[in-house]
Parts: structure tokens; sequence; C-alpha cells
């Protein structure tokens, strides 16, 4: 399957990045992270892609893809994500954990559902199916794809040809690195919080 996607990517350029990204958020079997940083790969100088295309294109695709995801998750539910489970790569453990791991977290489960492998391909489904409102839910979604877009087509314009083996490790730590940051951040809005209340109180 990679193969085919360089492939497709080296005849048609900015057009098959665009289909192959929005055919990835929706939940067809596409390596998202390789696909992103191959292009970043081919955007050093002298090279066939510009940075600032492929940022535009691969934003543009992502997009396409979450609102696809949501409009099928709001208008046909649930019962239809379990049903044509079976034809995309979504299996119905895959399904329930994401479903588990979204109530849990909220709108945060959108922004960084990106970086957890076999999420972002779920996240933008329940969405719909829980009614998230539009302006709020395309805030977090596209917050999160422009974060997502720029990290990965950096990283392989960055690497260059030894993006393979960079992203097989960053694929390995993924999880504990997006949980880490996770952590630290809530920790720093806490300890604000507090910092402010107490403030506030010696006024």
């Amino acid at each position: 399957m990679k193969e085919t996607v360089f492939e497709l990517i080296s005849a048609y350029g900015y057009p098959a990045l665009y289909a192959l990204l929005a055919a990835g958020i929706i939940g067809l079997p596409v390596p998202d992270e390789t696909l992103m940083t191959f292009i970043g790969s081919l955007t050093l100088e002298n090279g066939p892609l510009s940075f600032t295309y492929s940022w535009i294109v691969s934003y543009m695709g992502t997009m396409t893809g979450m609102m696809i995801s949501y409009t099928v998750g709001k208008r046909l539910g649930k019962p239809f994500l379990y049903k044509v489970s079976r034809w995309i790569r979504l299996k119905p453990d895959k399904l329930e954990r994401a479903e588990k791991w979204f109530h849990k977290h909220g709108m945060w489960a959108i922004f960084f559902g990106y970086f957890v492998p076999g999420l972002r391909h779920l996240t933008c489904y329940y969405a719909g199916v829980s009614g998230i409102p539009l302006l709020r839910y395309v805030l977090f979604a596209g917050s999160g794809a422009l974060v997502w877009c720029t990290v990965f087509l950096s990283l392989g314009h960055f690497i260059g040809e030894n993006f393979e083996v960079v992203l097989q490790a960053l694929h390995k730590y993924l999880g504990i690195t997006v949980t880490v940051l996770v952590i630290v951040g809530a920790l720093c809005f806490l300890i604000y919080y507090i910092l402010r209340k107490k403030a506030k109180k010696t006024e």
C-alpha cells in the first residue's frame, strides 16, 4: 500500500495528496503520517514540491476528510458506522475503545486524536454522532489538523531521506509523548488557576 501511495504522489502530485489525505481521515487504509513525512521530504531545496503548497493542500485534504466523517456521523449515526466498519479499517473493538476515549476526553479527544494512531479516523465520526455543534467541532478539529499537518510536514522536511527510520521511532513513542504533553499542559493550567484564585483573594 505504501508503495502505491508513493507512486500516486510521484505521478499526480498535489491532487493525489489532497485525495489521499481526505480518504485517510475518512478511514481508508492510507498511511497518513508516513505520507505526510514523505511529502515533507520532497520539499527540500530543489525538491519537486513546495512546502507552502504542500501544507495548504494537506490541510485542505485533512479538513475535507474531517467534514465528511462528521457529516456521516451526524446524519447516519453510530449504527451505520458499525455497519461499514468491516469495509474500512475500523474494527469493532477499536470503535468501542475510541468511543470511550471520546466520551472521557470530549472535545480534546478531537484535537489530540490526530496524534494517536487509530483515533483520528474515529473521533470525527463520534463528534457528529454526539451532535457537537459544527463551529465548535471545526475549531477543535481544525486546530488539531493544523498542528498535525505542520508537525509531520516539517519533520519530513528536516530529516529528508531518513524519514522512514525516524517515523518508526516516533510511532513507537508517540502515545507516551502525547500523554505526557497532555498531563503537563493540564498541570500548568491547574497551577495557573490556583495562583490566579489566590491572587484574587489577596486583593
